[in-house]
């Protein structure tokens, strides 16, 4: 596998706008990017520390309006070289597909996801940036 870091850790918000100002001022991320998803729905924005190569954090808006207390965390991303030879390599293997495609985002960006051995969402991507 050509796994490179962890990429980010998606988090499941009902307000992004409130959970960016809070990321911001009261933990001190600053927003990176933020963009709608290809579908249409879901809003996405990413943060991190400035000036900071490390794991982002992905506050993922209008995937679930139901958020329970506990289990916020959407899923975990590995940044791999080529999703494309990442995907044929976890179809042979004893893995559950939750993707059955790579999806491309607005920015070029690709991935897709599966599930871990505990039902966790794992999701392989591969950046543009």
């Amino acid at each position: 596998m050509a796994g490179k870091k962890i990429e980010h850790v998606g988090i499941m918000v009902k307000d992004i706008e409130a959970s960016i100002a809070f990321y911001r001022d009261i933990v001190g991320l600053e927003l990176k990017y933020r963009m709608r998803h290809t579908n249409g729905v879901i809003e996405l924005a990413f943060l991190g520390f400035a000036n900071a190569e490390e794991t982002e954090l992905e506050l993922v808006q209008g995937y679930n309006d139901k958020l329970p207390q506990e289990g916020k965390v959407h899923h975990i991303a590995f940044t791999v070289d080529d999703v494309e030879v990442e995907f044929v390599r976890i179809k042979t293997l004893p893995v559950q597909l939750i993707d059955q495609e790579i999806t491309t985002l607005p920015n070029g960006s690709r991935y897709f996801f599966f599930y871990g051995p505990d039902g966790e969402w794992i999701e392989f991507f591969q950046t543009t940036r």
